[in-house]
């Protein structure tokens, strides 16, 4: 772990912005937010995966630019969370069969994560390997280092991306002139900071719910079982709500305002209108039905993604993300897989941010939390230069911009008509009170 001094940069690489946080480790192992900088990445990133380098780049330059400049301090390198479409857990069991009873060692083990690594997926490649439980017969252990066997069976879930989503990110941090201190898995550093001790030991599902996509993680014993994305979030929603004939920017606080996850008398029709842009109107069931049937499509990807793990999900449900904000969502999960609802809300309690600065949504930023909680090596480098004041310096101003004749040689294509600086407000001002006692003068030598 860093010095207390040090300074940690978080970023996140969101569908809908680019986020980047600083903090500083307290001596209780608390993380405190020193300053917060976002950046909008419309048609930047899309599912959590880089579709354009180029602009990625400009916007992660951007609000690395802003951050420095409220923390007062150059950043050198950043730590960024790696997530998307395309990471997912692949289970994976390696068999090793012995002459006789064989005495497991350290060494028997390393040789088993070894073969396990060593395999090829198409177009993606292992980002972390988490060990499950081993097989003796048919007992199932967690170490089995000293004790004796004629085969040993190992399972791992190895968590997969494709090859190329930890390289862009790392070409788009190269080109904003920084260096990647670590990309960690986010989903991972999300769980280690939501989930408690009791809700991974007796089993749960962790469900991120974005703008472009929901992950789905799912503990039991303490372990990791299942990884998944699916590509469906509350944008999807908000996409949903233009077919009223109305801007996304309208169907977002359309969403936000009349929207809910689920409606429980649904047959209780009402009449009640909601007011569209142009004067128009529309039926407020007719709303909430549109948004109530994505939300029902998502919830049911989710129940079908955890069904074989529900039996050993003793803490049901914790939910988290941007699209989680809606009402009535503990009632639309609950309802479609009957489970106990955890919705996460508040900030997190290993983490406080400084007065004055400026947060915004904080439910929207647990990942990005999660990710500075996670980083440990300083990230910034010397103060920063003060930025000027906006005052008036007169001498100042006035050693900046005046010309003296006698001594500035003028430049060979000036000699005819020399070009003179733009005299400041103060000078123009001293030079028509010299002008007008010089006309003074002038008018009593002529009398």
């Amino acid at each position: 772990m860093g010095a207390e001094k040090d300074i940690i940069i978080a970023v996140e690489l969101a569908s809908t912005a680019i986020r980047a946080i600083a903090g500083k480790r307290e001596p209780d192992g608390s993380m405190q937010v020193l300053a917060f900088a976002q950046e909008e990445s419309s048609n930047t990133i899309r599912k959590g995966i880089i579709d354009n380098i180029d602009k990625t780049t400009l916007a992660l330059t951007r609000v690395v630019a802003k951050l420095s400049d409220k923390l007062g301090s150059r950043i050198n390198s950043i730590y960024v969370g790696l997530g998307g479409q395309s990471l997912r857990s692949v289970h994976n069991r390696v068999l090793l069969q012995f002459d006789g009873l064989e005495l497991l060692s350290h060494k028997t083990i390393d040789k088993m994560h070894d073969t396990n690594s060593g395999v090829v997926y198409s177009n993606a490649e292992i980002k972390e390997v988490i060990p499950q439980e081993f097989t003796i017969g048919s007992r199932s252990v967690v170490d089995p280092v000293g004790m004796q066997a004629e085969m040993l069976e190992a399972n791992f879930i190895n968590i997969i991306a494709r090859s190329t989503l930890e390289e862009n990110i790392r070409r788009c941090v190269s080109g904003a002139g920084l260096e990647v201190q670590e990309v960690f898995i986010s989903p991972l550093c999300l769980a280690n900071t939501l989930l408690t001790a009791n809700e991974k030991r007796s089993g749960c599902a962790l469900v991120d719910m974005g703008a472009d996509t929901t992950t789905v993680s799912v503990y039991s014993n303490n372990i990791l079982r299942h990884l998944c994305v699916i590509p469906l979030g509350g944008s999807n929603v908000t996409s949903d709500i233009t077919n009223l004939k109305v801007e996304a920017e309208e169907a977002e606080e359309l969403k936000k305002k009349y929207g809910t996850a689920f409606r429980p008398d649904k047959e209780d029709k009402t009449e009640k209108r909601i007011t569209l842009s142009f004067d128009r109107t529309e039926k407020e069931d007719k709303l909430q039905e549109i948004v109530e049937a994505r939300y029902e499509e998502i919830i049911a990807n989710v129940c079908q993604r955890i069904s074989s793990y529900k039996e050993k999900m003793l803490s049901g449900i914790i939910v988290t993300g941007g699209a989680a904000r809606i009402p009535d969502l503990t009632e639309a999960f609950g309802h479609a897989c009957d489970l106990n609802v955890r919705i996460v809300k508040g900030m997190p309690e290993n983490v406080t941010v400084s007065h004055g600065v400026q947060i915004g949504e904080p439910d929207r930023l647990y990942t990005l939390y999660s990710l500075l909680l996670a980083g440990k090596e300083n990230c910034v480098g010397e103060l920063a230069k003060e930025h000027t004041q906006d005052t008036f310096d007169f001498g100042k101003e006035e050693e900046d911009v005046s010309v003296e004749p006698e001594t500035q040689e003028p430049q060979p294509e000036e000699q005819d008509v020399p070009k003179k600086k733009q005299p400041s407000s103060f000078s123009r001002l001293w030079r028509k009170i010299e002008d007008l006692f010089s006309d003074e003068s002038d008018g009593e030598e002529n009398s």
